[in-house]
């Protein structure tokens, strides 16, 4: 049975007409999933193999901790703000994305390091890892709970790699993996911007929904029709130019429609 303040969370409110969805939504992302996977690996890698013979000041060791952390928070955040700002959701996504890619560098200069082979495309260790499929996110309204569960239950499909003895191996797995979310985060962002293309953002959302309402007033008021178009008239003020500060009637289909009326004629 699922507490009340389940319930509560998952109410998503409207404002103005535009949805404001919920905003831990992005405990369903695969791409969120995958990052939680990345985090415990990368800080279970450091606790093994960056030693202080490797990493005396623990500068790596933080780098790639906070690298790891910072790709989940990222992505948390930017889809937190999906609702009200498409854009702040791409650039948050696009950090994630470079956290990812930094950990990526620090686990290849790792293996570099080391003189070890990094796995080529059509090894089958690595082709496994890259196939290996995410199962579909089967939550309750304890979602925390689920959510924890299904990352562990997921990471496990790893293991095999990420927690093996030899620190070659773990590396390798633990680059095809930030090479995989790089690509989800990627793929992510494109998707986000054809949604932007399409219907706007929260601004755009919320200028029209300002428009409408303001139509919709200005019909009920008796307002004068548009001598161009018919639709009704909003009081406007001329913002430059000689008659700057003037009042006149302007459509409310403008910018479509620019016709215009005196609001006191001769």
């Amino acid at each position: 049975m699922a507490h009340e303040d389940d319930k509560e969370h998952l109410i998503i409110p409207k404002l103005m007409g535009v949805d404001i969805q919920f905003s831990q939504s992005y405990h369903w992302l695969n791409s969120w999933v995958l990052a939680n996977v990345i985090q415990l690996a990368a800080q279970d890698f450091c606790e093994r193999f960056v030693d202080y013979r490797m990493d005396p000041g623990r500068r790596l060791y933080d780098q790639m901790v906070m690298a790891a952390r910072c790709g989940v928070a990222n992505i948390a955040e930017g889809s937190a703000r999906h609702s009200t700002s498409l854009e702040t959701e791409m650039r948050l996504l696009d950090v994630a994305r470079a956290s990812f890619d930094e950990l990526q560098g620090d686990i290849f200069n790792f293996l570099l390091r080391k003189k070890a082979d990094v796995w080529a495309i059509g090894n089958p260790e690595r082709e496994a890892i890259w196939q290996m499929r995410l199962d579909t996110p089967q939550y309750t309204n304890s979602y925390l709970h689920d959510a924890a569960r299904h990352i562990l239950v997921q990471k496990q499909k790893f293991d095999r790699w990420l927690e093996n003895d030899n620190p070659e191996i773990a590396a390798n797995a633990l680059l095809v993996l930030c090479l995989r979310e790089n690509r989800m985060l990627q793929s992510q962002i494109q998707s986000q911007l054809e949604n932007f293309r399409q219907k706007g953002g929260f601004t755009e959302n919320m200028t029209e929904e300002r428009l409408e309402a303001r139509k919709a007033q200005a019909s009920s008021t008796g307002t004068p029709t548009c001598p161009k178009c018919g639709k009704p008239m909003f009081r406007r003020t001329q913002k430059k130019g000689q008659m700057q500060g003037r009042e006149f009637w302007g459509c409310s289909d403008y910018p479509k429609c620019n016709g215009i009326r005196p609001i006191n004629p001769d």
